[in-house]
């Protein structure tokens, strides 16, 4: 994965029998034992770790592979805490093998961790073991700072039950589909122990059966289907993991643990991942003053479709059409000068406001800027969100519902008004109310076999979920969606054509001029793809055959076009043509009704 654009950083066997049965009087006691918990398995990581550094020494492939695993699923017990509680020391450990990069202070920053050491050890090759070791050394003072986050670490009940729950929608997000374990394959056998570890501290603030008994269930069918390929994703959600998040928040509520003070991505009483209601879409606004209203909305509605704002003939639905998913249907919009292209493909609007990043390019973090740029660009509308406030200012009708709109307006129209009502109409738009959507909530009639079985290759051997993560199926990935990546996969200016080149548009490196940027766009969502040909930034790729063709290949790299910093693997998929029809079968279901 290709990092990011950062925003807020935050931060279960259940044993068949859980480990620490009897209620507890003492609200501390469950604490005290989670904390001995952590320092316990801090020290068993810590082992693994010596054991794995001792088995590199040796260089003996099969010892150092079966080691490095055992390491992993030392490291899973603790991720619960980890991600949560030190996300940065989460990435230290088992961070994407990619370059990161802070675009504020244009710098980049190597890799480390586990996915970093698994590259040296999926094939091991002794030319490489020096380097090998200078990632084990570095895991090591990682896992030194670690501990003293452990130690240091003040939990509260709601937090240890909260930060389980987001074990859970991890698991579903990455751990199944291959995120972290891309070479190894055995993220599948690793989410067992991520369940089992969750369900361990759950019981120490008490005996639950039933939730004893789901979590129990969901260990046993983890490890009755490790194969990754074959590996029924769809199923377990629906059966075992969605269940278990069901039981943990039942089981805080009969406990009597009072929920978060705070409210991030997911409302803090979501109990899947599917549900129709579960983002909180205030958390990606920026300011009290953009707080979504109804008033705002349909102001914002209003706005879309009237000329008032550009001052020309030109709105913002003559691009963004609700019938297409809010695009246009042309490779790319036409400019208002007749005969005239924009540089890009028109993307969906439709879950915009639940990213954090605007633009292909990621030039933008909020939707406020985003209305803004589009007004003022020459090809799109030639105005200014000045000018158009003056304008509005005119007119009586809308002079009074902006008054309605922003209570504390004394009497002038603000251009920032503009922009916040046309992104307030935005953010309304996440119906999830997709034949996909309507299945993960019950409904077996949505979707049929062909479709559940591209659902398990899209998540499984195709890895198009490594990208494009659950729920939303774009850049921002769960649970905590405080990140919105791109990636360079190499977009060919022509995918018909005999001697492929790449697109010369070089995305992000236009605004950013750092090398690892270059070509690198952000991850779009995938909802609704059935209705918005053609693809692409460049709408260079009229079918969803022609697009799957390219990440079959590898991207640009796996088709022999040079390209170092792609980070699209570029390694061919082997899927067969059934698998791909299969494929594109399932991302129609994304399409909402």
């Amino acid at each position: 994965m290709f990092i990011k654009t950062p925003k807020l950083t935050l931060f279960i066997f259940a044993t068949v029998f859980f480990a620490y049965c009897s209620p507890k009087k003492d609200t501390e006691q469950p604490l005290v034992m989670v904390k001995q918990l952590l320092i316990k398995q801090t020290d068993s990581l810590d082992r693994g770790l010596n054991q794995l550094v001792a088995a590199a020494h040796a260089g003996d492939s099969n010892q150092l592979k079966m080691q490095f695993l055992k390491t992993r699923k030392l490291f899973k017990k603790l991720e619960w805490f980890c991600e949560y509680y030190a996300p940065g020391a989460s990435r230290e450990i088992n961070g994407p093998p990619l370059v990161e990069v802070e675009t504020e202070e244009t710098k980049s920053f190597e890799p480390s961790g586990l996915q970093v050491i698994e590259e040296f050890v999926y094939p091991y090759i002794p030319a490489e073991h020096k380097n090998l070791e200078r990632e084990l050394a570095s895991l090591r003072s990682s896992l030194r700072r670690f501990r003293v986050l452990v130690m240091e670490t003040e939990m509260t009940e709601a937090r240890v039950f909260d930060a389980c729950k987001l074990e859970i929608f991890r698991i579903i997000t990455t751990g199944i589909t291959g995120f972290d374990t891309p070479l190894s394959y055995a993220g599948i056998d690793e989410a067992a122990t991520s369940v089992k570890a969750a369900g361990q501290v759950l019981g120490l603030f008490g005996r639950n059966k039933d939730l004893s008994k789901i979590i129990a269930e969901s260990v046993d069918y983890l490890k009755e289907h490790p194969d990754f390929n074959s590996f029924d994703r769809m199923e377990f959600i629906r059966d075992h993991a969605n269940l278990i998040t069901e039981g943990i928040v039942k089981w805080q509520k009969e406990l009597n643990i009072k929920p978060l003070d705070t409210e991030l991505a997911l409302r803090r009483d979501a109990t899947s991942l599917f549900g129709k209601d579960v983002f909180n879409i205030n958390h990606f606004v920026n300011s009290t003053e953009a707080m979504p209203t109804p008033d705002k909305q349909a102001l914002g509605k209003a706005l879309f479709n009237d000329p008032i704002v550009s001052g020309s003939v030109r709105t913002c639905q003559s691009c963004h059409k609700p019938e297409l998913a809010f695009t246009d249907g042309l490779a790319k919009s036409q400019a208002l000068t007749s005969g005239k292209f924009v540089k890009r493909n028109a993307p969906t609007l439709l879950y915009a406001g639940l990213q954090n990043a605007q633009f292909y390019d990621m030039r933008f973090q909020t939707l406020e800027n985003q209305a803004m740029d589009v007004i003022a660009n020459k090809d799109e509308m030639h105005g200014s969100v000045e000018d158009a406030a003056k304008r509005l200012q005119k007119d009586e009708h809308y002079y009074t519902l902006f008054k309605k709109a922003f209570p504390a307006m004394e009497t002038e129209i603000k251009p920032r008004f503009v922009m916040i009502t046309l992104a307030t109409y935005i953010r309304s738009l996440t119906p999830f109310n997709s034949r996909f959507d309507k299945y993960m909530r019950g409904d077996d009639k949505q979707m049929n076999q062909t479709e559940l079985n591209g659902f398990n290759l899209f998540t499984g051997k195709a890895k198009c979920a490594t990208c494009h993560f659950m729920p939303l199926f774009n850049g921002t990935a769960g649970p905590v969606f405080s990140n919105t990546e791109g990636e360079v996969i190499g977009t060919l200016k022509d995918p018909d054509a005999k001697n492929p080149a790449i697109d010369e548009d070089e995305g992000r490196y236009f605004w950013i001029k750092m090398d690892v940027l270059k070509y690198a766009f952000k991850t779009p969502t995938l909802r609704n793809i059935g209705k918005t040909a053609p693809y692409m930034h460049n709408g260079a790729y009229k079918t969803l055959k022609q697009v799957m063709d390219l990440y079959n290949k590898g991207g640009a790299a796996g088709m022999g076009i040079p390209l170092e910093n792609q980070t699209l693997s570029g390694d061919p998929l082997n899927l067969s043509k059934k698998e791909i029809s299969d494929i594109i079968s399932f991302l129609k279901t994304l399409d909402d009704q």
